[in-house]
């Protein structure tokens, strides 16, 4: 059986795993440890658990499990003391003080859940994401980086992760073995970067012989990379991943309804191309297509930050297609 590992956190992993749980491979779910935002961020901070927010996304993704079981770990609290939080949520930080150990708690959670593949978080070292702008000024955490209106205008000088974490062995190892390796989509400071500054993770990459596919953002993100075209993004993650290694890059040429581009207008605009060739830097494939998902979007009205999640989505067949054609020539 061939082996997927994709990369990313939040709604990207969610949308994408959702996707090629239905297909006969063997799937690693790389994720995302920065997030410090809405009930992720409360729990971190009042429990000090690490952040079960995107895990907890890609458990739900991937799982086998009845469909009530699957929307309780969905179930966001409206009122109470709880408002805000996720059920899922609180039960991977319940589970983290009950094992000890985070990972532990993933593997609980997945058996409960009857998880097809498998979550890793990509470091299980407690971390917090850090954002320098030109000017000197620092963003500490996700939540205060999403939020700053400044950062493209200003520019980036650097963007790491303090305390340096230590990469999830499982993490690497499944690189090192896979035959496909899906990067994104996903928020780029706040969801696919920071994977790539563990350090191993980028090595295992480079090492590793599978075919590695970037999926471009449908949107990029207002003041941050608003002003990014699809090359961008790729030679920015190849400058993480130490150079050229990026094989492919799916591009959407579907245009959301009108509608949907006012309401998202003051979060995002469309990411564009530099040119219409086929490939970038003369060894990276475009892959064009219709990719986007044209069903309505709705968030609960307990979730504190719906406001800064995607409205503009792929579409979780349309994308896995791709991705398996791809892997049948890997």
């Amino acid at each position: 059986m061939k082996r997927i590992v994709t990369i990313g956190g939040g709604t990207g992993s969610f949308m994408l795993l959702s996707g090629l749980r239905r297909y006969p491979v063997a799937l690693s779910a790389i994720v995302s440890m920065t997030d410090d935002g809405g009930s992720t961020g409360v729990l971190r901070d009042e429990l000090g658990v690490l952040p079960p927010g995107d895990v907890r996304q890609c458990l739900v993704a991937l799982s086998d499990s009845p469909e009530i079981l699957r929307k309780l770990m969905k179930y966001r609290f409206e009122d109470g003391g709880l408002a805000g939080h996720s059920f899922g949520n609180l039960f991977l930080s319940a589970l983290e003080k009950v094992t000890g150990n985070f990972s532990e708690a993933v593997m609980e959670a997945s058996r409960v859940l009857n998880v097809k593949g498998e979550v890793i978080p990509v470091t299980v070292s407690d971390t917090n994401l850090f954002l320098e702008l030109g000017n000197g000024r620092l963003l500490r955490g996700e939540n205060e980086i999403n939020q700053d209106m400044k950062v493209e205008q200003i520019g980036v000088k650097r963007i790491f992760l303090d305390p340096k974490p230590q990469a999830n062995p499982l993490a690497v190892e499944r690189l090192l073995g896979a035959d496909l390796i899906v990067i994104g989509p996903g928020n780029h400071y706040c969801s696919v970067i920071p994977n790539l500054l563990v350090p191993g993770i980028p090595e295992a990459i480079r090492e590793s012989s599978a075919q590695v596919v970037y999926n471009g953002n449908l949107v990029s993100k207002r003041w941050h990379t608003d002003g990014f075209m699809l090359e961008d993004y790729v030679e920015a993650v190849d400058r993480l991943l130490g150079g050229p290694r990026i094989d492919s890059v799916t591009y959407n040429t579907r245009l959301p309804s009108e509608d949907l581009l006012k309401k998202y207008a003051h979060e995002a605009v469309l990411t564009g191309r530099r040119s219409g060739d086929r490939m970038i830097g003369g060894r990276c494939a475009v892959i064009e297509g219709d990719f986007l998902d044209t069903r309505p979007v709705k968030y609960s009205r307990a979730d504190k930050i719906a406001a800064t999640r995607a409205f503009i989505r792929h579409d979780a067949e349309k994308l896995s297609r791709v991705l398996m054609a791809l892997l049948e020539i890997a």
